[in-house]
């Protein structure tokens, strides 16, 4: 211990910074040269439970206003009550967020949940022309002072089932953010949003995911002119409209079928998608740009997706087929039978070089899939195939001599079998 205290304040600062708050707070007790010395970190990080949430607070009270680094760095709170006491009120929130924010805060991330209906983040947080990150999750925003509001450095912001009052403060916050360029968004059970619109100029990066419990939510619209990757998860019967995406590299599309066709034709500059849908999403879209396609099979009539998603991709390099983890429990992939296409997809005449197939079970319409792409796919270098055998009963030994013995068009194409 002699050794380490020898070390320069700024050296075991940055060692006390890569422990846990309460582990540095710990030290106090070591010496004199200690006592002190974590009040000057600049990564604040404090996480508890019910059963020392009380202390949590009294300890927060009293040692983060007398807190003596100049910049706070990051600031992280992760309170979880499931008393009915509530040892920590949204007013304790606001204040500590507040002297967060008077010393030039650059990340806020805040997890805390009331029965309270009662805004817990104050005015001075939307004001911070420090602050670079914000998460905020499961407390209540009620009100965004816009004519006094802006945060000109905010570049990534998650709201994780933020309960607003009503469409405004979403809607308002997005609005004070000039160079946003990340945003994450997840509508849940108790939201009472009915309609937003994302027009965010300078996003580049969106996730936005609306439960299938979200029933408040009407209609929403997506035109984001700068963004490169769309992860959108939308299990709910709302509308929306999804346009203006000609910088789109990289898509995650996981959506009911009344929607799929008005969000496909909006993502067609796309290199790389994952999609998962319940239906085929119409005629006279065309992928020329797509490379890499990961298929979820959870739904029933996947096969057809498949079909047509080779037909509009003349370029795609990588084919993958498999079931998104999320999808897991939803025990339908089914697939249905296999309907080929009338003539052959020129990407399996000129650019199709890899098959991945995760959970492959075997069954009649499997194999007619991956017969007919190894009979077609002139390119194909790798075709591996995860055998699942859990749920239907094809023995594996059965699986290999079928497409083993089927007819390939590449003469060098390397056909794997693993055992899932």
């Amino acid at each position: 211990m002699d050794s380490i205290s020898g070390l320069p304040d700024e050296l075991l600062l940055r060692i006390l910074s890569l422990v846990p708050t309460k582990v540095a707070v710990s030290t106090s007790i070591l010496s004199k040269r200690w006592k002190f010395l974590w009040m000057w970190l600049p990564i604040l990080d404090f996480i508890d439970r019910d059963d020392s949430l009380l202390l949590l607070k009294d300890f927060i009270h009293k040692n983060l206003p007398l807190h003596k680094a100049p910049v706070i760095e990051s600031l992280r709170l992760s309170l979880y009550e499931v008393s009915r006491e509530k040892n920590i009120k949204p007013e304790d929130i606001r204040l500590w967020v507040e002297i967060a924010v008077s010393r030039h805060l650059r990340e806020l991330d805040v997890s805390y949940s009331s029965d309270k209906k009662e805004n817990m983040v104050p005015n001075s947080l939307f004001t911070c022309k420090s602050l670079v990150v914000l998460k905020l999750r499961f407390l209540t925003l009620m009100d965004v002072p816009t004519s006094t509001a802006c945060l000109p450095s905010l570049k990534t912001l998650l709201l994780e089932l933020v309960v607003y009052e009503d469409d405004e403060p979403f809607q308002a916050l997005l609005s004070i953010c000039p160079v946003l360029e990340d945003l994450e968004v997840w509508l849940g059970e108790f939201e009472s949003v009915q309609e937003f619109t994302i027009n965010v100029p300078s996003l580049r990066k969106l996730f936005l995911h609306v439960s299938y419990y979200c029933s408040s939510l009407e209609r929403y619209e997506i035109d984001t002119p700068c963004l490169e990757y769309l992860q959108l998860a939308d299990w709910s019967d709302s509308a929306c409209l999804v346009k203006n995406m000609p910088k789109l590299k990289k898509a995650h599309v996981d959506v009911l079928s009344f929607a799929v066709k008005n969000v496909i034709g909006s993502v067609t500059s796309v290199k790389h998608l994952t999609v998962c849908s319940e239906d085929v999403y119409g005629d006279g879209i065309v992928f020329d740009q797509l490379q890499h396609l990961e298929l979820c099979i959870c739904q029933d009539d996947s096969s057809n997706l498949l079909a047509q998603f080779l037909k509009v991709s003349p370029n795609l390099r990588e084919l993958g087929i498999s079931e998104i983890d999320s999808h897991a429990d939803l025990k339908t992939n089914d697939m249905g039978f296999w309907n080929q296409p009338s003539s052959i997809p020129e990407c399996l005449l000129s650019s199709l070089e890899i098959l991945n197939w995760i959970g492959y079970f075997g069954r009649p319409q499997d194999r007619d899939i991956a017969v007919y792409i190894l009979k077609n796919a002139r390119r194909l270098s790798t075709a591996t195939f995860w055998a699942n055998t859990t749920e239907h009963d094809v023995p594996n030994l059965e699986m290999i001599k079928e497409l083993t013995l089927s007819c390939r068009a590449s003469s060098t194409c390397e056909l794997v079998f693993i055992e899932d």
